[in-house]
């Protein structure tokens, strides 16, 4: 297969949709315009932990312009969110019914005929609380004696505890203990399209919502839930996406307002969310508490690991106890670790929901893994490589979890960015600006299952040899439209520029969980391969009678289909399809679905395989740190990364680059304030990302694996590469300064006070 020669896949390819965002011409949620269509407003919570005593819409009701009022009891009082498996864990309302749980809990919404009525609407509701003890720190939420947020014991949501081996006896074998804490904050997702939807009703009450989403599969079930409305009566469109990063993964408060909005006044309707509202009202990366205790030989191989953890979720649970266990999991993907225990709390909060963000729980994982591995290096004086090379993942192996390794390249990704060490120029010993290096490794899912992975896919030919993919894939910026083409275009045999992905419209769509997870290259990328054939050997059959050859010897290329025993007898695919659909009345429709065999994975106990296949990765940070100012650049990013094989070399690069100035974010800017439940910092003066002047240079390799199970040798590519950016930061600024940052992000002021000692 690595010697196979190829059209299309593995082809540098700019995206095929690419001029229209470029030109402006895309059409995101917040461009949508209907006729008659109303504006959206939604009243938020001033208090973090209050019971809702009345709500008083009269005053706003006799505003001119306002055509309707939803507040709790006008919705079905359904809820969702959580686990569907785990009963308990679903646990929020469309709209607050009795109780808010955080400031900017949705209360109630106006639909208008215009933002600025619908805002004035907003202000005239009175609403009359009972306000209620809150808490905001996770530890204390689990006390005795914390308020209660939700009907749970000690706060806490969702619990999970696994063991593999024998860890006591691990650690009694072990040359070297030791035992650290490490904190992640909470981030925003900072997408640059705030949440946005727009929903319409039929006269047969047929809903129709466009939305900013990475899962219409996702609106669309979650909505059917809250209205409760049958999933057949629900129809998502999705729009074009500026950004995700798993924030747009679910139905939140716009998708579902809108709805309820246009059901009672039978007229579209759209909310757009302000920056602000991103920051208080949508979804967040989990803080963390992680302890970790390591024990190794003296040569530094791992022989037991005990990891705790505490991750706040807020007030609700949203993806919370799907990803939380997987700390447990990453801890022992990326190296081999015989002897493993994780036990871990995710706990209600009063404060703003967290749920998947990219990478979901691996961030703060692999920070703690990465960043103890170069402590124990440091105090057993090894090289930081070499420990992580003597415990690095190897292909066939299996997790003590029972995640099945498939291909694996990460000894030689590891390799590959170590050669960078000796390149790096380090400044005068007098200079106040100090440079160190430090490395990095990582593991991620190529998809998983919620229930089922199911990826379908329909494949229309046209007579003029144009293929139509039909597909429930959510293209959010990543390329996937192009990549998806690709492999249409390789296993049909004809150019790119013939085949072309429509819209996503469940009304028409097969079913697709969407982009999360990195799962979409691979399960979609196999169900694109399964209706190209399909398609094909329809084609075949018919070019076999023109041919007059054995259809197991045709082939197709460059838009022909040519007889392998007799080249010079040809076909235009193009003519074939046309003699299908006029002569013998026959169009040519091809379809494909695939779904990953993995059994059962157990997620409080993280058993089970998570996902088909790994793709893994490590980079290499070079920094330099002012001890004046305790400012750090990051001048340069080496990565190496293991996606088995790049569909398209020029995305999956744009995803890796895209990924590390994300992570640099996490290590050195981003931190979502919360100060009594208040959200401090909604906005960009004050939420630091990083801009383009703090993007450092790049250099990007692939180590191709050629997974056995993926299109064409391809895994998932999307979030791994920002999962490890933020220990290999931590690890070269501790190479620069002699100080160890366990908490994040690492500030100018951390660092000062760590120099000065204070």
């Amino acid at each position: 297969m690595k010697n196979r020669v190829y059209s299309t896949v593995g082809k540098p390819t700019p995206n095929i949709d690419g001029i229209y965002r470029a030109t402006g011409s895309a059409k995101y949620a917040t461009d949508i315009v209907l006729p008659k269509m109303l504006w959206g407003k939604i009243l938020r919570s001033p208090h973090a932990h209050a019971r809702i005593l009345n709500i008083d819409t009269s005053k706003a009701r006799k505003v001119k312009g306002v055509k309707a009022i939803i507040t709790g009891v006008d919705t079905p009082k359904r809820k969702y969110g959580g686990l569907p498996m785990f009963p308990e864990t679903v646990d929020e309302y469309g709209l607050a019914l009795k109780k808010v749980r955080y400031i900017g809990d949705e209360i109630a919404a106006v639909a208008a005929i215009d933002e600025d009525t619908a805002q004035e609407a907003i202000n005239l509701i009175k609403v009359e609380y009972e306000i209620l003890p809150a808490v905001f720190d996770p530890v204390e939420a689990m006390m005795d004696q914390a308020p209660q947020i939700h009907n749970v014991s000690k706060n806490i949501a969702f619990e999970g505890e696994m063991e593999f081996g024998n860890v006591e006896k691990g650690f009694q074998e072990s040359d070297y203990v030791r035992e650290d804490e490490f904190a992640t904050s909470m981030l925003s997702h900072c997408a640059l399209e705030p949440h946005a939807s727009a929903a319409s009703v039929s006269p047969s009450g047929k809903i129709t919502v466009w939305s900013s989403t990475q899962s219409p599969y996702f609106v669309q079930k979650d909505l059917s839930q809250l209205l409760d409305v049958s999933i057949d009566r629900i129809r998502v469109i999705k729009t074009y996406v500026g950004g995700a990063f798993g924030g747009k993964l679910e139905a939140l408060a716009p998708e579902f307002c809108c709805s309820l909005l246009a059901m009672k006044t039978q007229k579209p309707v759209k909310i757009a969310y302000s920056r602000e509202e991103e920051f208080i009202s949508t979804r967040h990366r989990h803080p963390t508490i992680i302890r970790l205790k390591a024990g190794v030989k003296n040569d530094g191989t791992i022989v037991a690991k005990d990891c705790q953890a505490i991750m706040d979720g807020g007030a609700y649970n949203s993806f919370g106890p799907g990803i939380f266990g997987r700390i447990g999991g990453q801890i022992s993907l990326v190296y081999r670790v015989p002897n493993m225990r994780f036990k871990g709390y995710l706990v209600y909060t009063n404060k703003p929901v967290c749920g998947a963000m990219r990478g979901v729980t691996n961030f703060q994982a692999r920070f703690a893994d990465d960043s103890q591995m170069d402590m124990i290096a440091r105090d057993l004086g090894l090289d930081p490589i070499d420990i992580r090379l003597k415990n690095a993942r190897q292909p066939g192996e299996t997790t003590p979890h029972g995640w099945k390794v498939t291909s694996c390249g990460l000894t030689e990704c590891i390799k590959k960015i170590w050669q960078k060490r000796n390149s790096i120029r380090k400044p005068d010993e007098n200079t106040y600006k100090k440079v160190g290096i430090g490395v990095s490794c990582w593991g991620y899912y190529s998809g998983s299952k919620v229930g089922h992975g199911l990826s379908g896919v329909f494949l229309k030919m046209n007579e003029n040899g144009t293929a139509q993919l039909l597909t429930g894939a959510a293209d959010i910026g990543q390329g996937l439209t192009t990549v998806l083409c690709q492999i249409a275009a390789e296993e049909l045999g004809v150019s790119l520029d013939k085949v072309q992905m429509s819209p996503v419209d469940t009304d028409s769509a097969p079913i697709d969980l969407g982009s999360w997870l990195s799962r979409a290259t691979y399960f979609m990328g196999n169900a694109v391969i399964e209706a190209a054939k399909d398609a094909k050997q329809q084609v075949f059959e018919v070019a076999s009678k023109i041919l007059e050859a054995d259809t197991a010897d045709l082939i197709s290329k460059d838009n022909v289909i040519y007889d392998s025993t007799n080249p010079e007898k040809s076909v235009p695919i193009e003519d074939a399809i046309r003699n299908s659909i006029f002569k013998r009345g026959r169009a040519i429709l091809g379809k494909g679905y695939f779904d990953a065999d993995l059994g059962v994975s157990n997620l409080k106990t993280g058993v089970g395989n998570a996902a088909p296949a790994y793709a893994f990765g490590a980079v290499l940070a070079e920094v330099e740190a002012n001890v004046r100012t305790g400012q750090v650049a990051v001048r340069q990013i080496t990565s190496a990364t293991d996606c088995g094989f790049p569909i398209n070399p020029l995305t999956a690069s744009g995803q890796i680059e895209g990924a590390i100035v994300m992570g640099i974010g996490g290590a050195l800017f981003e931190e979502l304030k919360v100060k009594d439940g208040r959200v401090l910092n909604p906005s960009f003066m004050d939420y630091k990302v990083p801009r383009a002047t703090d993007a450092p240079k790049q250099e990007t390799y692939f180590i191709e694996t050629l997974d056995p199970g993926g299109p064409f040798g391809a895994k998932g590519i999307s979030e791994g590469a920002a999962i490890p950016v933020a220990p290999a930061i931590a690890n070269a600024i501790c190479d620069a300064l002699g100080k160890r940052f366990t908490s994040l992000p690492i500030t100018p002021e951390q660092i000062v006070k760590a120099l000065r000692g204070t």
